[in-house]
């Protein structure tokens, strides 16, 4: 008996620890022990359970710990946090998943509630609209309403009153950069009288300003129209891309949103922030009594941030939703993007030339960064695995800094209103965008990270410059086997800076992607698009296809398949399949390499692009 109960306990001691399993879900409490019969209600009640089982070193945490959320809604109202003290090691990872066979969704909404069929003449709303809209009042946030640039009804985006409805858009008449006004024709005004919360989205080649109104001075068929601080210094002063008036293609296209008199067809919305009331004329088949109306309230739905003394490691992401974010830099501030989403802090031509990179640089530029649904800082070996990324009021996914060996693998990235996946540095604040970006501490760096099998579609439909796949200055990044769809700009942008110089890129790879109807809104375009030296990178393999026609763009002739920009140097770039040999080699360093790129690259090249046999359950565009 003795023998036979050593034997058992040896075995026991010999036999793995099971992951700790914590257990949430929205009908939960924080008051239970997180088990699953008796879950715990809050996100951040179970990581907190969690945090304390690693910090007393718990037998349990052995092989993990796996936070399982329940199918449902769970409505933030602060980023859920992940910090160092969270983190896992490759033995005992920290994965929050999805529980089987359920859909969680970490949310950053507000439901808009107590809609009513408006009564009365409205003031300002076009005839076509009274009788047809419904109203509701905004939601409240710590005592008063919030404001939100988006509204989803059913999940499905609606659009912000605008002029026109259509892709025939009005056009700039007079650019007038000495008195800070612009000359419009009356009949773009669409009826409005004042301007109020009105916004001018301008087409500006490769990008779109979205620019408050200050006056609006109608004479006769004209109208000039001034604009709201900062974003009119920015806009008058900054050379690129600047305004066009006359060109290839005519003047500057625009179109006006955000004012009432606008709200003039079904699906379309109007928020009076002043008032804090909230108009919207039904879609057909849309019944706003019983509808889910969201409007975003959260930029931030969740946060991996660690520091580069104290990263944080091996957190994974399973099946999860992250959805509806916010973005108000635009009605604080404006917007006016230098390329890729990155929106200009300051710019202006040089009177003489030069900077300390470029001898004939006639131009300096400092820029921000846009927001993201979710954030990752100073993190390493954490994973994003079939998780869905829908409803961002800006970009969708940030690996920020300071991270490396990451997956975002079977993702999919639908319907944010600018990038898809941001990776890696840009320029901070405070640097000159032109200046090439080579740190000291190497670890600032965004290194061996892989982006795979993901379906990245309907990103940058507010910014018509942003794209799918944005990375900055990286090094060792593969993407590849994503299919990249429905972007106003381009595709794919691998680097930053315009610069020869050598800098922290290299060895970036971007392989067998299925890039198509891109383009939709913006030229100077391509569907893999590179910038600077980034020495043994390598785009092989690609299918690139089905380029956009809008017909507002300022040179209908200038868009490309693949197209090495302004310092682009020591890269491969073989074996892509596009149906015709469309690139272009603008401002290049030396050593790059063109090999066997166009319709003549293999069918097996051509089939064998975007994602692969295990992901192509993705639902596509």
């Amino acid at each position: 008996m003795t023998r036979t109960l050593l034997i058992a306990l040896s075995l026991l001691a010999a036999a793995p620890a099971r992951a700790a399993d914590i257990w949430v879900s929205p009908t939960g409490s924080d008051r239970n022990p997180g088990t699953q019969a008796q879950p715990l209600a809050t996100p951040n009640a179970a990581l907190r359970q969690a945090r304390d089982l690693r910090r007393l070193h718990d037998a349990s945490v052995a092989d993990g710990v796996h936070i399982w959320l329940k199918g449902g809604e769970y409505r933030l109202t602060e980023p859920w946090f992940f910090r160092p003290e969270d983190a896992g090691t490759a033995a005992s990872p920290t994965v929050v998943a999805a529980a089987p066979g359920e859909q969680p969704v970490l949310s950053g909404g507000m439901s808009v509630t107590g809609w009513h069929k408006a009564t009365g003449k409205i003031a300002g709303l076009p005839a076509a609209a009274q009788g047809q809209v419904w109203v509701a009042v905004a939601p409240q946030w710590a005592g008063r309403a919030i404001n939100f640039r988006q509204l989803w009804v059913n999940g499905r985006k609606a659009t912000r009153a605008r002029t026109p409805n259509h892709d025939n858009l009005p056009r700039l008449l007079i650019w007038d950069t000495d008195k800070r006004e612009t000359t419009v024709p009356a009949a773009a005004l669409g009826g409005i009288k004042q301007p109020g919360q009105l916004e001018m989205v301008l087409h500006q080649m490769w990008a779109v300003n979205m620019l408050r109104v200050k006056t609006l001075t109608v004479q006769g068929d004209k109208a000039r129209v001034t604009f709201q601080e900062p974003e009119s210094r920015i806009q008058f002063e900054h050379p690129w891309p600047r305004p066009i008036i006359n060109g290839k293609n005519g003047s500057s296209a625009f179109y006006l949103t955000n004012a009432i008199e606008l709200l003039d067809q079904p699906g379309e919305w109007f928020y009076d922030a002043p008032r804090g009331q909230v108009y919207y004329w039904p879609r057909s088949g849309e019944n706003l009594a019983t509808a889910q109306v969201v409007a975003p309230a959260l930029e931030t739905v969740v946060r991996v941030a660690g520091t580069l003394d104290q990263p944080i490691s091996h957190v994974q992401f399973k099946g999860l939703t992250f959805a509806y974010t916010t973005w108000l830099r635009p009605s604080e501030q404006g917007h006016v993007p230098l390329q890729a989403g990155m929106y200009l802090l300051d710019g202006y031509s040089l009177a003489k030339p030069g900077t300390p990179d470029k001898a004939g640089l006639e131009n300096q530029a400092w820029i921000g960064r846009p927001p993201a649904g979710v954030e990752v800082q100073n993190a390493h070996h954490t994973r994003f695995e079939r998780c869905q990324f829908r409803h961002m009021g800006a970009t969708a996914l940030d690996y920020q800094s300071g991270t490396h060996d990451d997956v975002i693998s079977g993702c999919i990235v639908r319907d944010a209103a600018v990038n898809g996946v941001q990776l890696g540095k840009f320029s901070d604040e405070s640097v000159e965008t032109h200046l090439p970006y080579n740190p000291k501490d190497e670890r600032e760096i965004c290194i061996n990270e892989l982006l795979e099998n993901n379906l990245v579609t309907d990103c940058g439909n507010e910014d018509w410059g942003a794209v799918g796949i944005a990375a900055g200055f990286v090094r060792g990044v593969t993407i590849r086997h994503n299919e990249v769809a429905q972007v106003p700009y381009t595709g794919i942008s691998l680097g930053w800076g315009w610069t020869k110089t050598a800098n922290a890129m290299r060895d970036n790879r971007v392989q067998a992607n299925y890039i198509h109807h891109y383009a939709q809104h913006t030229y100077d375009v391509a569907g893999v698009y590179t910038l600077s030296a980034q020495p043994g990178t390598v785009i092989t393999e690609n299918r690139v296809d089905e380029i956009g026609r809008a017909p507002y763009v300022h040179d209908p002739d200038h868009w490309f398949y693949l197209y090495l920009d302004e310092g682009s140097s020591n890269i491969t770039v073989q074996d892509n399949w596009c149906p015709a040999e469309k690139f272009l080699a603008n401002a290049n360093g030396p050593g790059n390499v063109w090999k066997n790129n166009g319709p003549m690259v293999s069918e097996a090249i051509k089939q064998a692009a975007g994602l692969e046999a295990g992901y192509q359950d993705l639902p596509r565009p």
